[in-house]
């Protein structure tokens, strides 16, 4: 006897996908924060207004936890509104990537914490970008 039953393509799971990716960026900004401030000595600060703060690894990861979850938010909006979402979206978080590095390299507290802090956010981009970009709807 045939069988009729129709075959279903395994499709990857998108939310489990992206939240790995979300989770995955949270980790490695926290091991570069790891890296860079107890292991190399690094005093992470930014300065903000006239004050400095100190660049906890608790913001280091909520940081990235947020601006990961605002990815997937837009990711999937433009997915609801367009048939180009993969590209739309791709552009609009290496543009928000670009402008986020403003921060870093004018708010950096001396040249270790502003190299530290760039790297903290082009490891973000990198996993976040690469990774929500994998998930979208070709």
């Amino acid at each position: 006897m045939e069988n009729t039953m129709p075959t279903v393509a395994a499709r990857p799971n998108r939310r489990r996908d992206r939240l790995l990716t979300v989770f995955a960026a949270a980790v490695a900004t926290l091991l570069g924060w790891l890296v860079a401030v107890p292991v190399a000595g690094v005093e992470l600060t930014a300065r903000t207004g006239s004050a400095e703060q100190r660049v906890t690894p608790v913001a280091v990861v909520v940081s990235t936890l947020l601006a990961g979850l605002a990815g997937w938010a837009l990711l999937a909006l433009l997915e609801r509104l367009t048939g180009r979402a993969r590209t739309a979206w791709t552009v609009v978080a290496v543009l928000v990537l670009l402008v986020s590095l403003l921060g870093p390299l004018g708010g950096g507290a001396g040249q270790g914490a502003t190299v530290t802090l760039v790297a903290i956010h082009l490891v973000a981009g990198a996993v976040l970008i690469t990774g929500l970009r994998r998930t979208a709807a070709r």
